[in-house]
Parts: structure tokens; C-alpha cells; sequence
């Protein structure tokens, strides 16, 4: 297991729910891509509503768009790590923004597993 604690790096991508890569949900690649790098652990979390760059706004309220609807992927590792991902997604995000952010990671810690 990854130990992680002090300065770290979050990195955060903002898509779309319906945005996809061969088929596939940007945001599962980006998933399953931190995972195979060994990355500390990536989280997806699904917006009720929000706008990017083409200012259409994205909620659950309207029908049409509700299967659209916005998603941050957020991966947090030391400095180093994540950018050595940053490539590894550049490919990904055709639409959407991209966010590297300092932080302290204070705890880190995962169950066990029987493997």
C-alpha cells in the first residue's frame, strides 16, 4: 500500500457524465488508469448541476440533461506522482477542465483485504 501523509498534490478533472473514451465513460479511464499507475486512489463525484466553457447549463431538473450531468475525478498522490499522470490523461479530456491543487494529506489509511 501507497503511504501518503504531508505536501501533497490533488488532481481534479471536470467532465461531462456522458463524455467517452472508446466507448467507456471518461471518468471510469481516468479511474482505471490511476489505478494501473498505482496512484494512491482516485474518487468520482456526480454534480446536481453546473456549466463549463460552453456555458449550457447541466442539471438533474431537466429531463434531457440528466444524463449529462457534471462529474469531478479526483486523484490525490505526492507531487511527483501526479504529474507523472497528468499525460496519461491528456488524451482523455477533450472537453473540460483540468485543476492541480496543493494539499496536506493528514491520514491515509485503507481496510484490509484478503487477497
Amino acid at each position: 500500500m501507497t503511504r501518503l501523509h504531508g505536501p501533497a498534490l490533488r488532481l481534479t478533472v471536470y467532465t461531462g457524465e456522458s463524455d467517452l473514451w472508446h466507448h467507456k465513460p471518461v471518468f471510469t479511464e481516468i479511474v482505471h488508469r490511476a489505478r494501473k499507475d498505482g496512484l494512491a486512489g482516485a474518487s468520482v463525484f456526480r454534480g446536481v448541476e453546473g456549466f463549463g466553457a460552453s456555458s449550457l447549463i447541466h442539471t438533474q431538473r431537466l429531463l434531457s440533461l440528466s444524463e449529462d450531468l457534471p462529474v469531478a475525478v479526483v486523484v490525490v498522490d505526492t507531487h511527483e506522482r501526479v504529474r507523472a499522470f497528468l499525460p496519461r490523461i491528456e488524451e482523455l479530456v477533450g472537453e473540460g477542465l483540468v485543476t492541480l491543487d496543493e494539499v496536506e494529506v493528514v491520514r491515509y489509511a485503507g481496510r484490509e483485504r484478503d487477497e
